[in-house]
């Protein structure tokens, strides 16, 4: 981001200003991270909001599941917000991506064409069911979650392919809506082994 950018096109609210739980969550992720992500900082202004959008992610995000591992998870992201042109969702979620798959390249691979991704068939029905819900959600039928089932994904994972997918577009529109930049940090972690 170039010095003097922006974070948002809308306000920013100092961090002294946060309510208390926001703060200390903050806190606790720039301790974690070694900075705090643009979009904590974007969407402070409207707190109620914030906190929801958080504990979302949280629940959706935050789990391996036998169908869905945090990598995986990470992956459709990226390839649902590649197919929404957001770039900040794309940077920000492919570096989480490269640390959660311990692969520094994979993330890039799904952002551009993850149809050519190396990846198994099962994350390959998985993202082609995800970025069809991304573009064209009336397009997505019962046949295409019978066939995640198929793969092996239970009925709570397909549905949080679903939901992850949703909140993400939510997620892509507000950052393209307020101008989100991705910070600096972030195009370049896990692109070097621990």
């Amino acid at each position: 981001m170039t010095p003097g950018t922006p974070i948002s096109r809308f306000p920013v609210a100092p961090r002294a200003s946060l309510p208390a739980d926001l703060a200390e969550r903050y806190d606790a992720v720039e301790e974690r991270a070694g900075f705090l992500p643009n979009i904590f900082a974007a969407l402070a202004w409207r707190p109620d909001e914030a906190r929801a959008f958080f504990a979302l992610h949280d629940a959706l995000m935050d789990k391996d599941t036998p169908g869905l591992s945090k990598g995986d998870r990470e992956l459709v992201v990226v390839a649902t917000s590649g197919a929404n042109g957001c770039l900040y969702c794309v940077v920000a979620h492919g570096a989480v991506a490269r640390i959660r798959t311990r692969d520094p390249h994979l993330a890039d691979e799904v952002a551009v064409d993850w149809r050519k991704a190396p990846l198994s068939p099962r994350m390959h029905a998985v993202l082609e069911v995800a970025t069809r819900l991304a573009t064209d959600p009336a397009a997505v039928t019962a046949d295409d979650l019978a066939r995640l089932t198929g793969h092996g994904l239970t009925e709570d994972d397909v549905w949080d392919v679903g939901a992850i997918t949703s909140l993400f577009a939510l997620s892509n529109r507000l950052a393209h809506f307020a101008a989100i930049r991705p910070n600096a940090e972030f195009f370049s972690m896990g692109r070097e082994p621990r």
